[in-house]
């Protein structure tokens, strides 16, 4: 009997540890707040994802103002951009960037100047794919406008914009003049008007200690074409800024570089402490000295480990030295905690749905603090004290 109940014990314990051991493998997350945004797009073989985060940042704007889901067109967007920008290669003779990249403020400025348009009346694919693949696009594109910028022609034709446009029109479609939705016409401009949206009230905002705080400055980096100004605040108010748009019901467009080895395509973005995460190894100091850098990075992103401190410092250096680099852009909209009570922002990204979390993303705040380049964020998300200094009424 004795022998019965040490062994039904031993049985328990080994239950018990297995069921600890299995907790403590992988990330559980709880939601604490979740705003409400469209379903999640796919960005495919195009470098596209300042419109599908900028359009899908004022979708969500849309859901939480009470005007009802939409879905609008990308390519409508990038079909203006791409003209803007190729005008502006040209008039500074090619001495500028020209790549089918771009910014938030890219997106806002259609809003402003051009309107916008439902996905139904522009889905912007006319080469017989589903899904956008612009290698082709990109490469006849650069092609055509280094021609133009680079010419040694004294006087530039009166047509060179025609034919840009029309190899936009080729592979993106026509911009529309007017088009039907649910039932009534309108024209991009006026369907903007009907949406409500407006374009004053987003501001992008950043944190980079070569500029004066409570200024603002254009982000020195390629696809800010535009010159786009930027609010520049201290770090920690920076991330105050995100933490009261989440809990008060706004989303905002997030720019990242995502290039960081803790960056998984599994739904996860962490900044580990590798010198951490080594001590706490212990016995296992072997195994971890003897794994390969990406068995390592396997490691150290498979549950939840110890996390780097992030300083502005920090911010800064990883800035000037291109370790932070403008990458992609992307939606946060929530937050979540892990099991050991941590704090994550939820994200919603533009890579499709066959990921580990259908599409969503769970990055860590020293993740966000670490890599943010900016994010575009409705001015009344902002505490009242910050909007104070920065001067935003």
């Amino acid at each position: 009997m004795k022998k019965t109940i040490l062994l039904v014990s031993l049985f328990l314990s080994s239950l018990s540890m297995a069921a600890q051991e299995n907790k403590e493998e992988g990330f559980t997350f709880t939601t604490i707040k979740e705003n409400p945004i469209t379903s999640v797009k796919n960005q495919n073989r195009s470098s596209t994802c300042w419109s599908f985060s900028g359009l899908g940042f004022l979708e969500s704007e849309l859901l939480r103002m009470g005007k009802g889901e939409y879905d609008l067109s990308e390519m409508y967007v990038v079909h203006h951009t791409m003209n803007d920008r190729a005008r502006n290669y040209v008039r500074l003779h090619g001495e500028s960037s020209f790549s089918p990249g771009g910014s938030f403020y890219d997106v806002i400025y259609c809003l402003k100047n051009y309107g916008l348009v439902p996905q139904s009346a522009m889905p912007g694919i006319m080469y017989g794919d589903s899904l956008p693949v612009h290698n082709e696009l990109d490469g006849v594109a650069a092609g055509y406008v280094n021609a133009i910028a680079k010419s040694n022609s004294k006087k530039l034709s009166p047509v060179w914009r025609k034919g840009l446009s029309a190899i936009y029109d080729t592979y993106l479609g026509e911009l529309p003049e007017t088009f039907t939705y649910e039932g009534k016409e309108y024209t991009p401009q006026t369907f903007a008007q009907s949406l409500g949206l407006n374009p004053d009230d987003y501001v992008s905002l950043t944190s980079y200690t070569h500029h004066p705080f409570y200024s603002q400055f254009s982000l020195e980096i390629q696809d800010n074409w535009r010159n786009a100004l930027s609010y520049n605040l201290p770090l920690d108010e920076f991330m105050a800024v995100m933490d009261n748009a989440v809990n008060k019901g706004y989303t905002f467009a997030w720019g990242s570089d995502v290039s960081e080895q803790g960056f998984t395509r599994d739904g996860i973005a962490v900044m580990p402490d590798a010198a951490k995460a080594t001590e706490l190894s212990g016995s296992d100091m072997a195994r971890w000295t003897g794994m390969t850098p990406a068995d390592k990075r396997k490691e150290l992103t498979s549950r939840p480990m110890p996390e780097m401190e992030i300083t502005q410092e920090m911010r800064q250096e990883a800035y000037d030295n291109w370790e932070t680099t403008d990458d992609h852009g992307m939606v946060i909209y929530g937050i979540a905690k892990d099991q050991n009570g941590k704090e994550y922002y939820m994200m919603k990204n533009s890579w499709g749905t066959n990921s580990k979390y259908k599409g969503l993303w769970y990055v860590s705040k020293p993740f966000v603090a670490y890599k943010t380049m900016n994010i575009i964020v409705n001015k009344n998300a902002i505490p009242k004290d910050i909007a104070k200094k920065l001067g935003i009424k």
